[in-house]
């Protein structure tokens, strides 16, 4: 079959974002050319965490029955750790574990090529192995693509730049403005082989469900995070750290890994396994303070290539945003076809969809929690405060009386260098932040 090398809109990267988009304008009817630069979509992604699949509700009716999932998550921690100690917060539920589901783990190739063959389904142009090398414009507007093809440039009405994390499609059309350091990490990941039944026993869980643990406290020096979280025979454990605190030096990456793969309330958990595969790449943190212009005159930006990444604390999530920017791109791409005008001013109802979702609206709401989890209180003082608070209540005191919970708390509040005003106001401040 030959190629036409004119579409009504070029979507890159076919990521969850780029394959939603795709998937938007081939079901409105318009001819889209899909491009990916690995042999398949997700052959790049590296992936620690959980795909939450309800809006998948208004792309693909039923989409539990088909999506490849490893387990769905029905039990959900959140732990604090210092080098010694971990305190967690363990909420599980059977509701997760049958319709319409919440959460499930899935390995990233196998959920993008899904996502990306629905695209196709509805009559999208896969190019896979083709390497956007630049924006075709023409008095001053986007008018397609370059690529490393032999038949060379794509030419579109629309171009949607998905083409992940560091865009350089976005940066080209001088929608990015300065971009600092400090509003990246890295994510590092070790998939680690483990029986299926050694899983359920250790992890409490049976049949597909499975466990997502989100941690804080155990990266050192580096102000990060950690996660571990079960598939059908393997567990992912991994860490996502500061790139500017990397940067400086004195830690290692896997140097801290293996320091949370040894930890008392990991190493059980993991011990035995095989390592299968370490990855590692670069997340967006800050949210909403650091996205770009989302439209250009004949371009959107949707998923990580737009900053789309909610890295809160409580909730960690990118897939969700990248699929509801995604399907959102490609409604405003329709609608701006349809009216003859794909200038910027044409294509603002992307925008004005965003608003009006979950995207945005809760990105702008949790604005100030990425700045929260990164800072010093969470990083490096709460966790080991919780913790000794946690310890003074359950260690019995015989023959002394038991000192209260109010003294346990003032005690080790000043134990660790803080004072009451301060951690009051924190809370205030943590509070209005998750709003």
């Amino acid at each position: 079959m030959t190629e036409t090398t004119e579409f009504d809109a070029v979507v890159v990267g076919a990521g969850p974002a780029g394959a939603a988009a795709a998937f938007e304008l081939a079901r409105a009817g318009r001819s889209v050319a899909l491009v990916e630069r690995g042999p398949f979509p997700g052959s790049k992604n590296m992936y620690g965490g959980v795909v939450y699949g309800r809006i998948l509700d208004t792309l693909i009716p039923r989409w539990w029955e088909e999506m490849p999932v490893q387990r769905w998550v029905t039990r959900r921690q959140t732990m604090l750790m210092t080098g010694h100690q971990a305190l967690t917060i363990d909420y599980r539920t059977d509701t997760w574990g049958r319709p319409p589901y919440n959460g499930a783990t899935a390995y990233r190739p196998d959920f993008d090529s899904w996502l990306a063959d629905k695209a196709v389904q509805q009559g999208a142009t896969l190019l896979c192995s083709t390497t956007v090398t630049g924006l075709l414009v023409e008095g001053g507007r986007t008018v397609g693509v370059r690529t490393d093809r032999p038949d060379g440039d794509l030419r579109a009405g629309v171009v949607i730049a998905a083409d992940g994390v560091n865009s350089f499609l976005a940066k080209e059309a001088g929608l990015y403005g300065e971009v600092s350091a400090d509003n990246y990490t890295v994510g590092v990941k070790e998939t680690i082989a483990l029986p299926r039944e050694v899983i359920d026993e250790r992890f409490a869980v049976r049949g597909d469900h499975g466990v997502d643990i989100e941690i804080i406290g155990c990266t050192g020096e580096v102000p990060g995070g950690g996660f571990l979280y079960t598939n059908a025979d393997t567990v992912a454990v991994g860490l996502v750290l500061s790139l500017p605190a990397l940067a400086a030096g004195g830690s290692r990456p896997e140097e801290l890994l293996a320091a949370l793969k040894a930890h008392p309330a990991v190493a059980p958990l993991v011990e035995g396994g095989e390592v299968k595969e370490y990855s590692a790449h670069v997340i967006p943190e800050a949210g909403y303070d650091m996205m770009p212009e989302l439209v250009g005159d004949g371009l959107l930006v949707a998923g990580d290539a737009a900053a789309m990444c909610l890295a809160a604390g409580v909730w960690l999530e990118g897939v969700n945003f990248a699929i509801g920017s995604g399907a959102a791109a490609g409604r405003a791409a329709h609608a701006a076809l349809r009216s003859g005008d794909t200038t910027a001013a044409g294509l603002a109802g992307y925008r004005t969809r965003l608003e009006s979702s979950f995207v945005l609206a809760d990105h702008r709401k949790l604005r100030e929690a990425p700045h929260l989890v990164m800072g010093d209180l969470a990083q490096r003082q709460l966790p080991g405060l919780a913790c000794d608070v946690a310890e003074a209540v359950f260690q019995v005191t015989n023959p002394d009386p038991k000192p209260g919970l109010v003294r346990i708390a003032r005690k080790q509040i000043a134990r660790h260098g803080l004072k009451l005003p301060t951690v009051a106001r924190e809370t205030i401040r943590a509070l209005r932040a998750y709003g």
